[in-house]
């Protein structure tokens, strides 16, 4: 109870640092902007004829490659270059509980912008008869994808207290993660490697996980993947902070 307590406290610290601040505001309304424009425009929403929000999803990985380290960048950068880490980490909190409640807190921010796209739910319930089984799953595959590029974002910014430095590494690593299962380049890898060894690799990306929630099925498999990149993420976080209180 008394660890749940210290996570909570630490949550609602770094929300309130999100709301207090107007970066909080453009990020949403910059993710709105750009979700609206790739579905519609982009995804040629309209000119496909068809009552679903494939044009929507489809474009998450690469939406998040940007937004999800710029908002993750500060979560550790900041508390080392200002010095307050020490001050957290004196503080009767544990180190992983200073983790786990940062984490919790960007990823609700996340959720909270991810949910703010409802107009585009209503859109194509109005315009036709989706199966918003399929819309959910979506929802929730989009939302496990945040969470580990989240975590992702939060590992890089705990190494360095340059944000810059914080945000290029977490988009470097979660381009790997897309390209390693990106039907072009698993098409190309087919020509020279072992079929194998390129599904082996597409197996590590979040692409082929993600298809399955754009499909929408929700297979334990992929809910795995994602839960097993975040506590990875996590755990080397929990070393690197550990590091930098034993310094």
């Amino acid at each position: 109870m008394h660890t749940w307590t210290n996570i909570k406290a630490i949550m609602k610290r770094e929300l309130g640092g999100y709301f207090t601040s107007p970066v909080a505001y453009v990020f949403l309304v910059i993710f709105l902007l750009l979700t609206g424009f790739f579905t519609f425009t982009v995804g040629n929403f309209f000119e496909r004829g068809e009552a679903s929000l494939v044009s929507f999803f489809t474009w998450h990985p690469w939406l998040y490659l940007f937004l999800v380290p710029a908002a993750g960048m500060r979560l550790w950068s900041e508390e080392r270059r200002l010095g307050t880490i020490e001050l957290l980490l004196t503080m009767p909190v544990t180190p992983w509980q200073a983790i786990v409640g940062k984490f919790l807190a960007s990823w609700l921010f996340m959720i909270l912008a991810l949910v703010l796209t409802f107009p585009v739910w209503i859109t194509v319930n109005w315009l036709g008869s989706p199966d918003n089984g399929v819309i959910i799953a979506g929802y929730v595959g989009s939302a496990l994808l945040a969470g580990a590029y989240l975590a992702i974002s939060c590992m890089t910014s705990a190494m360095t207290r340059n944000q810059v430095i914080s945000f290029i590494v977490s988009v470097m690593v979660c381009l790997f993660l897309i390209l390693a299962g990106y039907t072009p380049v698993t098409d190309l890898l087919v020509r020279w490697a072992n079929p194998v060894f390129v599904q082996t690799i597409a197996a590590f990306s979040v692409m082929t996980h993600f298809d399955s929630f754009q499909r929408g099925v929700i297979d334990l498999r992929d809910v795995v993947f994602f839960v097993a990149v975040m506590g990875f993420a996590l755990f080397t976080t929990g070393v690197v902070i550990r590091g930098h209180r034993a310094g």
